[in-house]
């Protein structure tokens, strides 16, 4: 008796798997992670690594995953903090960033002052944006 043909799933590719996209995210996030905080070096890699994920996302060379057809009744209170960390995030940017009124990055500077944290906030944005990508 054969198998309809909706129960048949493809066999995501090796390099799909989580076992090998995981270490590969981890190693640029170590790379990343050596770069001073906020120089000119860390600055081109974070574009570089968000271009090249972008382009992933965009070109359509990445197999996709499933997304929801429609968003839950709660999604819409997970956007009310992201609204509010960027209207303070870019006003606070527009006003320039001082010790009275200090942005989010300047204030996340001396937890990422260490090699450690940088590449663990590089993998966490790494991961995220992978995820996003796959979308």
């Amino acid at each position: 008796m054969e198998q309809p043909s909706e129960i048949v799933t493809d066999v995501p590719r090796a390099w799909d798997r989580p076992m090998v996209s995981l270490p590969v995210i981890a190693v640029f996030a170590l790379l990343g992670g050596q770069l001073p905080s906020f120089s000119t070096a860390a600055n081109l890699y974070s574009l570089g690594t968000g271009g090249v994920l972008i382009w992933l996302g965009l070109s359509r060379r990445v197999p996709r995953r499933a997304t929801p057809r429609r968003l839950g009744d709660g999604a819409v209170w997970w956007m009310v903090p992201v609204a509010i960390f960027t209207v303070f995030e870019g006003a606070t940017f527009a006003l320039g960033s001082t010790d009275d009124l200090p942005t989010f990055s300047k204030l996340a500077d001396p937890v990422l002052e260490g090699w450690l944290a940088r590449s663990a906030a590089y993998f966490a944005w790494l991961a995220a944006f992978w995820g996003l990508a796959r979308r």
